[in-house]
């Protein structure tokens, strides 16, 4: 993967490669790609699967590449070791931002921003299994997926103030509220508590929760049954959740007016027509 870079916009003259995420081998992650369903790990379960300055940098370049790479259309953000991730490591990233001047400090918050934005506009939808510890920057990242699974062992927190930060990271006082509620949201980023399993399934963090070894099963199952659909629908789906936080509700119709016009004249939406007439269950090439 090419770094740095964040977000990467290749201009309207440049013809942007297409990436083959297949062959990718990242040092930070485990990577593995199957049935058009990539599924990432974050790979240091001895520190609970902590980001290094590195991790992050990887991940956020993984999720660039998405954008364009045609041999995924879903993402499965797995648990390692019985966790998801325990944020920010302690060591190897508090120390070194605690004496770093505000250039280089900019220089972080952006990059970490950055992942998140690419997980929202990577066009393909990111599911997280979450298992175990899900703290800090590791609970933005599932909070950034498009759903959440989880077990009943899950425990989720966000815990900047615990080390005298602000709760908006990573876009947590923007996205949490809307997936929770203000007032939950306001509670768990004011407090840095842990929010249970339980909680997080009645309060809508978790989709659903699963055995911890039936965890990466129904997250993969899910997403392959994502990754058979309609690949260029799913994907302006996904774009239309993210520009319409933005939109009055007139805007957001006449937006997906436009949006499914465009969704109407793709070969999908032919063959999909051609098999339900001939009775037959439509195969979606993703065109």
């Amino acid at each position: 993967m090419p770094r740095p870079g964040a977000v990467r916009n290749p201009s309207m003259t440049e013809k942007a490669p297409m990436p083959d995420i297949t062959a990718l081998r990242p040092a930070n992650f485990l990577l593995t790609v199957a049935d058009r369903v990539a599924t990432v790990r974050l790979n240091r379960p001895e520190r609970k699967n902590a980001f290094t300055f590195d991790g992050y940098a990887e991940l956020r370049d993984f999720f660039a590449d998405l954008r364009t790479a045609r041999d995924v259309r879903a993402v499965v953000l797995a648990s390692g070791g019985g966790h998801f991730s325990s944020g920010g490591d302690v060591h190897d990233i508090l120390g070194p931002l605690a004496r770093a001047d505000t250039p280089a400090l900019l220089a972080f918050t952006r990059m970490t921003g950055d992942l998140v934005r690419n997980m929202l506009h990577c066009g393909k939808p990111v599911i997280a299994a979450v298992d175990g510890v899900c703290a800090g920057a590791g609970a933005a990242l599932a909070m950034a997926a498009d759903m959440r699974l989880g077990t009943p062992g899950a425990r989720t927190a966000f815990l900047f103030n615990r080390v005298g930060l602000a709760g908006c990271d990573l876009g947590a006082c923007a996205m949490l509220p809307r997936i929770i509620g203000q007032g939950r949201a306001a509670e768990l980023l004011f407090t840095g508590r842990t929010m249970t399993a339980e909680e997080g399934l009645a309060w809508g963090f978790f989709n659903t929760l699963h055995a911890p070894e039936a965890l990466e099963g129904a997250a993969l199952a899910l997403a392959r049954g994502i990754a058979d659909g309609p690949a260029f629908a799913h994907s302006m789906t996904k774009t239309m959740l993210v520009q319409e936080w933005n939109m009055s509700l007139d805007q957001a119709i006449e937006a997906e007016a436009q949006a499914q016009a465009i969704c109407l004249q793709t070969e999908d939406f032919r063959r999909a027509c051609r098999a339900i007439a001939a009775r037959e269950t439509p195969v979606f090439e993703g065109d």
